[in-house]
């Protein structure tokens, strides 16, 4: 196993995220990349899981053209909405806008980011039908984190900016330190949102 991967791995591991988000580690995807390692995570309040996701990690020694580079970072978020959002034509944008917010306000570097927002409904029928209509927000994004002199990405950074994400999908609060061990500054440019079940936009 190449160096420069399990310092990487390394970083996911020793990174430790604020009180509510419960993470594990869990079997990477194959045949992505030679080297794979892949997070669970969960924010928890009570007995409601807020949102849900998942983090992986692929390396690549001899690069991928695609990604630009020889790690490449692949998510997936995704968190129950509010009815009231659920319609919200700007919804995408601003879910998209979350992912790169966060990175951007802890200071990283990362290129070829691409990705998708998905909003997904769910009507009961049956022995169901006493439950409410459910819409579902789901981030599908990868991106490349720009790897430092020694050919290793700052991973701690990176998993700090996903629990940002997660946390903001969640509909939670920001931390008002650092909720996981990494470069950056966690609140900078980051709008608080109240307490509630799912992201809020507005």
């Amino acid at each position: 196993m190449p160096s420069a991967f399990q310092l990487a791995v390394e970083g996911l591991r020793t990174a430790r995220p604020r009180p509510e988000i419960e993470i594990e580690s869990t079997r990477p995807p194959q045949r992505l990349a030679p080297y794979a390692y892949a997070l669970e995570a969960a924010v928890v309040e009570g007995e409601d899981d807020l949102a849900d996701g998942r983090l992986v990690l692929l390396h690549d020694p001899e690069g991928h053209d695609s990604w630009q580079g020889t790690f490449r970072l692949v998510t997936l978020v995704r968190a129950e909405l509010e009815p009231e959002m659920a319609a919200d034509p700007l919804l995408p944008e601003v879910c998209w806008s979350w992912l790169t917010g966060a990175l951007e306000a802890r200071g990283l570097a990362y290129g070829e980011p691409s990705g998708t927002v998905t909003r997904a409904g769910s009507h009961y029928f049956g022995g169901l039908s006493e439950r409410l209509p459910a819409t579902q927000i789901e981030i599908r994004a990868s991106w490349t984190p720009r790897e430092d002199r020694g050919g290793v990405p700052d991973t701690a950074a990176h998993l700090a900016a996903w629990c940002d994400l997660l946390c903001q999908i969640a509909g939670l609060p920001p931390a008002t330190t650092g909720p996981v061990q990494g470069s950056g500054d966690a609140g900078a440019g980051v709008v608080s949102l109240p307490q509630r079940r799912g992201p809020q936009v507005s």
